[in-house]
């Protein structure tokens, strides 16, 4: 049997290559309102295909009733609790903003009685800064809580008018969601093959992406979820006023490493301690650092594992930035992006160090290195 020739690169290869760009980028552009639907699908398709493909192998193959079953779990165990939270957290959020514009938390008090806390020396420490008017201080502090206030409720005034694009987006997400569960390998090996890489360069990038989806989803959510849980059970026991917003944006914070919920729960220490509430102000520091702050030290790495660990400051840049551009979906976005670069970069270490190898074990070498250099 002949070998075919080696071919030559045409300009109709090229043409093709450029309409393959040019197709993709705008089926891309295409799914960029539905961005965050479409990446949570996969994501769940991720996280919970084995489970389906070992679920269908118990029920005799039935693929779709193993896919429904993961789906009902999946909308059971975190689609209704979030949209319960949402609710939850509009109407604590709308309570105390009603609060504030009645007078019931006056948050000039709340500054003034900071100000009365502060000692003569660190009252002098901070005039050599320029900030020697407290009145003013309490005026700005008050109309920028006031102005982030008008903010939030006109955010959540789109989030009320926008309901139908929620729906309409958790319904593609459910619907790709009941695809990838049932024929995620079959897609998962379109993918692979079309993908213009050397099969073992593409395997490995194909594993290590799987890899740090599901990684970067056990250690972020679960632990964002029980730094969020526990610090707003602990608020609600100290009688802190709005302890589910708290709990959110405990949660939120843990996503960031190095900062963490303590940017939340520091600052509330302090004002207790500032407002005379010495004995509140020691449990919540103590529950801070040796309950809330030792979970992110605990599960993260139980959860993440060597394989997917990064640098702290990498998985901290990322993240901002993935937040930055990509809102909430960059929490996934942004270490992903952060890790395949990585990857990539190291897939190009080990194959220019396999080829220095082949050099030096290659006897020609030897040979050419023994004439140049004569003992």
């Amino acid at each position: 049997m002949e070998t075919p020739p080696n071919r030559t690169f045409e300009v109709e290869d090229g043409g093709f290559i450029a309409l393959v760009i040019l197709i993709s980028v705008a089926f891309a552009y295409l799914l960029a309102p539905y961005f965050g639907a479409v990446l949570w699908g996969v994501v769940a398709a991720i996280m919970f295909q084995p489970l389906s493909a070992k679920l269908a192998d118990k029920l005799g193959g039935r693929k779709n009733v193993a896919a429904s079953l993961v789906l009902l779990g999946l909308i059971a165990v975190f689609v209704i609790p979030t949209i319960l939270l949402g609710i939850n957290l509009v109407n604590e959020a709308s309570s105390i903003y009603n609060r504030i514009v009645t007078g019931q938390i006056d948050i000039t008090e709340i500054v003034r009685n900071l100000q009365d806390a502060l000692p003569e020396s660190l009252r002098r420490f901070i005039a050599q800064y320029g900030i020697r008017d407290f009145e003013q201080v309490r005026t700005e502090f008050g109309s920028s809580i006031t102005s982030g206030l008008q903010a939030l409720a006109g955010r959540l005034l789109s989030l009320g008018q926008g309901a139908l694009s929620f729906i309409a987006a958790l319904g593609v997400m459910l619907y790709l969601s009941f695809f990838l569960l049932r024929d995620g390998d079959r897609y998962g090996l379109l993918v692979r093959e079309s993908l213009p890489l050397k099969p073992e360069t593409r395997d490995s990038l194909v594993a290590h992406f799987l890899l740090v989806v599901r990684a970067t989803m056990r250690g972020t959510v679960v632990v964002a979820v029980v730094q969020g849980a526990l610090g707003g059970i602990l608020f609600s026991a100290l009688g802190i006023e709005g302890a589910l917003i708290w709990a959110v944006l405990m949660g939120f914070f843990s996503l960031l490493p190095a900062v963490g919920s303590g940017i939340i729960w520091v600052p509330v220490a302090i004002y207790l301690f500032a407002a005379g509430e010495v004995g509140k102000a020691a449990i919540l520091v103590f529950c801070g650092v040796f309950i809330i702050g030792m979970v992110d030290n605990v599960l993260r790495p139980i959860l993440v594992g060597r394989d997917t660990r990064m640098p702290d400051f990498v998985v901290l840049i990322s993240t901002l930035a993935g937040l930055e551009l990509f809102g909430l979906n960059g929490f996934i976005v942004g270490p992903v992006i952060a890790a395949l670069f990585m990857a990539v970069w190291n897939q190009q270490r080990d194959r220019k160090l396999a080829v220095l190898d082949e050099q030096a074990d290659d006897p020609a070498n030897a040979r050419d290195e023994t004439v140049a250099h004569p003992s």
